[in-house]
């Protein structure tokens, strides 16, 4: 290679290839990939020379070559059907954060409901051959499971379920943060609590109702005052009315489905000059700092700790893209955030 061939070709990274480095270095191939990839016996000289070269010649290894040669790509998708990101997001981040430790990248696809694109999105991962698959949603109700005919992906579902013996379902524990928010009202006095949620087709809304009902009856007191409707601010005034009709049968709190829900409530209390958390203690689930911060007073809320189910999701993958065999339904715990509009005292009030 003549000085001016060289020159061209140094200032394109990209046209430098493993045999460059090592002609360049004075080493055969296999020596400068044993040097470039810190394995075998080369004297500390010889792999100095190497790595300088490398550098020199902004040398970067052929990754696709590199899988090819171990099996594995470094690679995991990660199929959504959440086009908003409100679950997705927090779930992708701390996924992305547990499987980056590892040197692994992550390829996110959002399929939005529909079947076909969700095929499509699959074929395109399969064809980058990645390592493993993360299924997440916007909700928990079943979904169909990916069948890859042929090929043993490992496979996690996170904020998503499918009925399958063999799959691994990881999930908030819906129940167990409702009974969080209703016990934490009934030790601050709260008696009188209503539940307002959203529509009951949803797992969550059930599952959610079943921890209410539950942390009232462990205290002798009967569930009584249940509304559902949509998950949205409008459906909570709406119900916020109903209840405060009868003052005679009047709640004095509302444990709500979802922020909006509560939102919508605690704005119907101010109109109906009903004071919270004085006269009707309220209290939310998601976390959705949006809702919570925005809330006048703020929100109380059930926090689903998607951040560690996503880092739960990349060890979980990470074990069976190993060779480990995980399956079941696993579900995280929740916890309280406690803020003003519950009533409780701001001064001492903490994060459960």
């Amino acid at each position: 290679m003549t000085e001016n061939e060289r020159s061209a070709s140094d200032a394109d990274p990209g046209m430098h290839t493993l045999r460059d480095v090592a002609r360049r270095a004075g080493v055969s191939i296999a020596t400068a990939s044993k040097a470039l990839n810190a394995s075998g016996r080369l004297s500390a000289e010889t792999r100095a020379r190497v790595l300088e070269v490398a550098r020199a010649l902004h040398y970067r290894p052929n990754d696709l070559a590199h899988s090819l040669h171990r099996a594995r790509s470094m690679t995991v998708g990660l199929l959504s059907n959440d086009s908003f990101g409100r679950f997705a997001f927090p779930i992708a981040e701390a996924l992305e954060r547990r499987l980056f430790d590892a040197g692994i990248a992550l390829f996110m696809c959002n399929a939005t409901d529909d079947p076909e694109r969700e095929r499509r999105h699959i074929d395109q991962l399969r064809g980058k051959r990645i390592d493993g698959l993360v299924v997440t949603a916007r909700r928990t109700d079943l979904r169909a499971p990916i069948t890859l005919p042929g090929h043993a992906l490992p496979v996690v579902y996170v904020f998503s379920r499918v009925d399958s013996p063999d799959a691994l379902c990881l999930l908030p524990d819906d129940e167990g943060g409702a009974r969080l928010a209703v016990e934490h009202l009934l030790s601050l006095g709260r008696r009188r609590i209503a539940h307002v949620t959203g529509p009951e087709r949803f797992e969550a809304v059930w599952l959610r109702a079943q921890g209410w009902r539950a942390a009232l009856s462990a205290q002798a007191i009967e569930p009584e005052r249940y509304l559902t409707g949509a998950w949205s601010e409008s459906w909570g005034r709406q119900a916020a009315a109903t209840l405060l009709a009868d003052p005679a049968r009047m709640p004095d709190a509302l444990f709500c489905g979802n922020d909006q829900i509560a939102r919508g409530a605690l704005d119907q209390l101010e109109r109906m000059g009903v004071t919270a958390p004085d006269d009707v203690a309220v209290v939310g689930f998601d976390n959705w700092s949006v809702m919570t911060e925005a809330a006048r007073p703020p929100l109380t809320s059930v926090d689903m700790n998607l951040g560690a189910l996503g880092d739960e999701a990349g060890a979980a993958l990470i074990e069976m893209m190993a060779g480990a065999r995980l399956a079941g339904a696993r579900r995280l715990p929740c916890s309280l955030v406690v803020r003003a509009s519950c009533g409780a005292n701001r001064t001492t009030a903490e994060e459960t």
